[in-house]
């Protein structure tokens, strides 16, 4: 949108960022205000766009990190030179491995000292440096003329390059200078696969007497039309961790993770399979060490990130496409009568065999996540790296677009899903969000239930306790290692909830869970559940 009078006068840097943001239409900050940093809040108290005030960066990290997964909109940060940048190293390394669109501005000292020891404050070696090598776009605004040029860049390339990470470095001299154009370009238009490849996909279709389709995290905006094309192809739609939403509980639905031997079998046995934004890494298709690649007998791959698509299995065809796009354009080109190969019956069979492979711990976790569900229809599950994140990820059944992520993926972090939640919550102020954590994850980043309070988001916290941390404990054990380190000291969560002024309930079995999600809590009030465990 086009703000004429921006463009006939000159403005402070700080006002014509913020002026920016609101163009994009970016609703929510997250960041902690530091001297380097104060110009951009100088302007940001007069904009519609709410600042929220994690008590870490990392936090704010993962706040971003959240709102941007139910959104599919760029979570924003402001974060300071130094300190405030390695704070949050480990969220915008879980963004970059999980595909999630983030815009990080932070400050950065001015050259010449950028990359020499002269002692200033907040001073690294080489931030840009640093930056760069984890950043999917990296800009230095040493010409604040470009501020326009460069936000319209990040905040749209995630249309057409994978997601992840951008981070826009300001060098603190540019708060002195005022710009004379604070317009923001035209919107980018999404890549999409032309009239000749869907011609290719079409007749593969045509040849395929069984297809299996598979949905990753690059597919989950696009749930509702791939449902469609499950149904028109009879196909088992089988999601990974990050498109587990995605089926909605369909009977094509195969939310199965490609790592159980129950899903490689229906891959391996189909005639075609149709990968749609799927990164076909390890922590999906191969976290068990053990596990050679799948051999598939014909594979369409698509996905936006051309470098992917190049690190990818052998497919009879590679498309870089938006999943969207490409999904519409191929729904347009099919014949209107269905096609029936018994996909329900394979994917229903898949299931069957899949509920074999899993352990009874696995299968009593599962449980209580389908019961969550059960007493919060069409809550969305945020999840840390624990042991409930782990069986949900090799099979669970979920009812909401995006309903289900953690950090269990990828980078793998610990202390992700409490803050993620605030972020998810903030996003979706209508929605129920639930926080599954463990007691070694809680404590990573348990000073964010403050930051739930300030806001006053309704997520419910349940914090399963183990006292220590039982996954990595119970592999040092099944591998002959005497555990140690794993059993540090949990708090009291009750008198952590009385300190935050929250809602609390201990509960013991799934059945007083079921109680606890029942109860009648406050309006806008965060609540911590704890549900004790015995290893």
């Amino acid at each position: 949108m086009t703000n004429p009078t921006l463009s006939k006068t000159r403005i402070p840097l700080g006002k014509a960022l913020i002026s920016c943001l609101e163009d994009q239409k970016v609703e929510f900050v997250f960041g902690i205000p530091g001297v380097h940093t104060v110009e951009l809040y100088r302007y940001l108290k007069l904009s519609k766009i709410r600042h929220i005030t994690p008590r870490h960066e990392q936090g704010a990290g993962f706040m971003a990190d959240g709102y941007a997964r139910v959104t599919g909109k760029p979570g924003v940060c402001f974060l300071i030179t130094g300190p405030g940048i390695t704070n949050a190293l480990t969220p915008m390394a879980q963004a970059r491995a999980d595909s999630i669109p983030m815009v990080v501005f932070s400050t950065i000292n001015p050259e010449p000292e950028t990359k020499h020891d002269y002692g200033r404050l907040h001073e690294l070696p080489d931030q840009s440096g640093l930056l760069n090598e984890l950043a999917v776009y990296h800009h230095r605004l040493d010409d604040p003329q470009l501020l326009p040029e460069v936000l319209n860049e990040a905040f749209n390339r995630h249309l057409n390059y994978r997601p992840g990470p951008v981070i826009i470095e300001l060098p603190l001299n540019v708060f002195e200078t005022a710009i004379s154009n604070a317009n923001v370009a035209n919107p980018t238009e999404t890549i999409s696969a032309g009239p000749t490849e869907i011609e290719g996909v079409v007749k593969a279709i045509r040849k395929a007497k069984g297809i299996t389709i598979i949905a990753g995290g690059g597919a989950s905006k696009a749930g509702d039309q791939i449902i469609k094309l499950a149904e028109k192809l009879d196909a088992p739609l089988l999601s990974t961790v990050n498109a587990r939403g995605i089926g909605k509980g369909h009977e094509l639905s195969v939310p199965v993770s490609p790592s159980l031997s129950s899903a490689r079998k229906l891959l391996e046995e189909s005639d075609l399979v149709l990968a749609l934004g799927t990164e076909m890494g390890p922590t999906d298709y191969e976290i068990y060490k053990h596990l050679p690649k799948i051999k598939f007998k014909n594979l369409i791959d698509v996905d936006i990130d051309s470098d992917r698509l190049l690190r990818g299995p052998n497919a009879q065809l590679s498309i870089r496409s938006d999943v969207g796009c490409f999904v519409e354009a191929l729904l347009a080109c099919l014949p209107n009568q269905k096609t029936k190969t018994s996909g329900i019956e394979r994917a229903q069979g898949c299931l069957q065999e899949t509920m074999k492979e899993l352990s009874e711990k696995d299968r009593h976790y599962i449980e209580i996540i389908h019961t969550i569900q059960q007493e919060i229809p069409s809550c969305y599950l945020i999840g840390d790296s624990t042991q409930i994140a782990y069986a949900g990820n090799l099979y669970c059944q979920i009812h909401q677009d995006n309903g289900w992520f953690n950090a269990a993926t990828g980078y793998g972090a610990l202390g992700y899903s409490i803050p993620a939640s605030i972020g998810t919550s903030l996003a979706t102020s209508k929605a129920s969000v639930v926080c599954l954590v463990g007691d070694g994850g809680f404590q990573f980043s348990l000073a964010e239930l403050g930051t739930a309070v300030d806001e006053n988001v309704p997520v419910i916290f349940i914090v399963f306790n183990n006292h220590g941390y039982g996954e990595i404990k119970n592999y040092m054990i099944d591998h002959g290692i005497d555990p140690i380190g794993v059993d540090p000291t949990p708090p009291d969560f009750n008198k952590i909830a009385q300190a935050y002024g929250m809602p609390y309930a201990r509960v013991h079995d799934l059945s007083e869970l079921k109680q606890a999600l029942r109860q009648s809590y406050p309006d806008n009030t965060p609540t911590l559940i704890e549900y004790l465990e015995t290893n």
